[in-house]
């Protein structure tokens, strides 16, 4: 790929990791931001919602480290469990998503809890990573299907590790929602930058 599409890359993760979580914290932290608008104390708003870009960017490049490394780990994978490399990562995101589900459990729930409240957490990235999967199979092929998953599940939930471990809800939230944007965009876009690039070498050789 073309140091100018990684830039590219790069940019636009930036700007979609700190919209999704200005857009998130505006409508979680919604009862405490609204008053500004009601007293028209505009730019109080508007410095509230920069707070919550300028924190997106530094979760947008917790999201492009993430999906470099991964990068890195799929090929390592291949090389070493070959034709098993697929079976193993179905086994890590099972192992991953029990783990995000018993352990935040046992270590965070009160006695009005059962565990069903640290399902949903695990449910969502599952869905949305099986969404994502999915689309990416379809743009590309069906072997696809499972490394998407995986990054979209275990890469997303090892991101998300900081503010699991304070499990401050707000925080979740905040963290959660441009992750889960920031992965799905950079895993949909980087096959289209990589033909891109393959289709400018075929024009300038042809």
């Amino acid at each position: 790929m073309k140091s100018r599409n990684w830039v590219r890359l790069f940019i636009s993760t930036l700007f979609f990791g700190g919209l999704a979580t200005g857009l998130t914290g505006i409508i979680v932290r919604w009862s405490d931001y609204r008053g500004f608008l009601e007293i028209g104390d505009f730019g109080e708003f508007i410095s509230a919602f920069m707070w919550l870009f300028g924190l997106g960017l530094l979760f947008s490049i917790v999201s492009q480290m993430g999906f470099f490394a991964y990068l890195f780990v799929h090929r390592f994978g291949l090389a070493i469990f070959r034709s098993m490399w697929s079976s193993v990562q179905v086994v890590l995101i099972v192992f991953v998503l029990f783990d995000l589900i018993y352990f935040r459990y046992q270590a965070f729930a009160t006695e009005a809890e059962t565990i069903l409240h640290y399902v949903w957490p695990a449910a969502v990235v599952l869905l949305f990573g099986l969404l994502i999967a999915y689309m990416k199979a379809n743009q590309t092929n069906q072997k696809a299907f499972i490394p998407a998953l995986f990054f979209m599940t275990v890469v997303t939930i090892l991101e998300w590790v900081p503010v699991l471990r304070v499990n401050e809800s707000d925080w979740l939230y905040f963290m959660l929602v441009p992750l889960l944007v920031c992965n799905a965009y950079q895993l949909l876009l980087l096959h289209k930058l990589n033909t891109s690039t393959k289709n400018n070498k075929v024009s300038v050789t042809a």
